[in-house]
């Protein structure tokens, strides 16, 4: 390991912290001022919802081509170049004059994003020994969690005393912070010799998961089934099966597909995108039960669903110190059924649930993710080779955006499928305005399908810890 590196790890690691926290803030502030781009800019709510959907597309489409950049040219210029997009671009869409221009900015801070946040993991591997990763793993957790905490108070705040495009300017001197960390201790690590790049690949894959996120993102709205939705799918499938083939024949792929040969690599990314189908899902359905069920105020749901990443962020931090001495197997299966035991609570809120028995109920869904997340995220990066890093980090943070968006997508659609069928055959109309007993089964119904999930996460840590055994295990000598 790098010397230096290691000498100024916890300064690198607030590098990272300083534009991860601002991402999260922009993120999560961006989401609560919708309302009021919506009526500035005279547009649909529809419309005013690609705000959130272009940042959210762009970012995860782009975030493997950064990874390979890593591996190329060294992290220290991808994420000192992206740091810079990122502010530069940050302040741009607080100045756009029209709807179309920012959409448009939106796109550029999205790609600043990517490329200022895509290669952390990787970062962290190659700065921390073994033995400290899952403790610094641990704070990014705790440090988004921050961010999604600290992001609707700021909002309040921007609203009350600036306006909206306020929010897009708040976070700078985070980033600022963290470049200039950045530039004085994150080492070079170039790789030596000519590396070349996969353009067939970088365009195939781009086009196979922006069109299958317009998939899952749009498929609920437009039906999955339509005409146009099924060619999108098309179009995704037929990009990613080509892109398959393209890696296995070119001499340096974008993506090198013996690391899903590792178990471990597998078996964790795997559970990563899993357990966040099961969050999105549940996440999107919370403040609808909330608000139209138990009739609680939005302001009080708010801080309820607060409460939330406040325990996933203790939890994450306590989880990443366990991973490192527990190792990540233990930990993560503890913290599997957790979240499982959270998913059976959740499925038996009721009409007659309160603000604390709903706390209760989801506490143990935060609690559980929390604790797997940092010994998940230690072993993929743990098992990947040091020049495949940079690709890594950015397949494992794309796992959690394309997982959330999974999640909202098809477990809202069973949500919607249930609360009809319980509405009864006379009912037509928008599912948000059935009755209580429909809308409750269909949560009901989400939360059983988010603990099916579960249990083959549960199945998958299990096989991978037998199968890690095994291979550990001498071979015994004939007699």
């Amino acid at each position: 390991m790098d010397t230096t590196s290691n000498e100024h790890k916890w300064k690198i690691l607030a590098a990272l912290a300083g534009v991860v926290l601002m991402a999260s803030l922009i993120f999560s502030s961006a989401a609560v001022v919708l309302p009021d781009i919506v009526r500035e800019f005279k547009i649909s709510f529809a419309a005013g919802q690609w705000v959130l959907l272009s940042y959210t597309l762009a970012q995860t489409s782009i975030m493997p081509i950064v990874g390979r950049l890593g591996d190329m040219f060294g992290k220290r210029p991808v994420f000192l170049g992206g740091t810079i997009a990122f502010m530069v671009t940050s302040v741009l869409p607080g100045l756009a004059p029209t709807i179309e221009l920012m959409l448009f900015f939106r796109v550029l801070q999205a790609v600043g994003a990517a490329f200022a946040i895509a290669l952390n993991y990787g970062i962290v591997i190659e700065t921390f020994s073994p033995s400290e990763r899952g403790k610094a793993l641990g704070a990014f957790g705790a440090i988004f969690a921050a961010g999604s905490i600290l992001g609707p108070m700021i909002s309040g705040f921007v609203l009350g005393a600036l306006s909206w495009r306020w929010i897009f300017f708040v976070g700078q001197p985070l980033s600022l912070i963290s470049l200039i960390l950045a530039w004085r201790y994150l080492p070079q690590s170039r790789p030596a010799g000519r590396q070349s790049f996969d353009w067939s690949g970088s365009f195939l894959l781009f086009s196979g998961l922006l069109t299958l996120m317009l998939y899952l993102t749009f498929g609920s709205g437009l039906g999955f089934i339509s005409p146009f939705m099924l060619g999108l799918l098309a179009v995704s499938v037929f990009a990613i099966w080509q892109f398959v083939r393209n890696e296995a024949r070119v001499r340096a792929p974008l993506l090198d597909l013996s690391l899903f040969r590792n178990s471990q690599f597998s078996v964790c990314l795997s559970i990563r995108i899993l357990t966040n189908v099961a969050i999105g899902g549940l996440w999107f359905l919370f403040p609808f039960y909330l608000v139209d069920i138990l009739l609680i105020d939005p302001v009080l749901a708010g801080i309820l669903l607060t409460v939330f990443w406040v325990i996933f962020g203790v939890a994450v931090l306590v989880s990443g110190a366990l991973t490192d001495r527990f190792g990540f197997r233990l930990i993560a299966s503890i913290g599997l059924f957790i979240l499982g035991l959270g998913c059976f609570t959740v499925s038996t809120l009721s009409a007659a649930s309160s603000a604390a028995d709903f706390i209760l109920r989801v506490a143990p869904i935060a609690l559980g993710f929390g604790i797997a997340h940092s010994p998940t995220d230690s072993a993929v990066m743990g098992s990947v080779p040091r020049d495949r890093l940079g690709i890594a980090s950015g397949t494992n943070t794309i796992s959690r955006f394309l997982g959330r968006t999974a999640g909202v997508a098809a477990l809202g659609a069973l949500w919607a499928s249930r609360v009809r069928a319980n509405a009864g055959s006379d009912f037509s109309g928008v599912v948000t305005e059935a009755a209580a007993p429909a809308q409750i089964a269909g949560l009901q119904s989400v939360a059983v399908a988010a603990l099916a999930l579960v249990g083959v996460t549960l199945a998958l840590i299990a096989w991978e810890s037998l199968s890690s055994r095994s291979a550990a295990r001498p071979a015994q000598q004939p007699s």
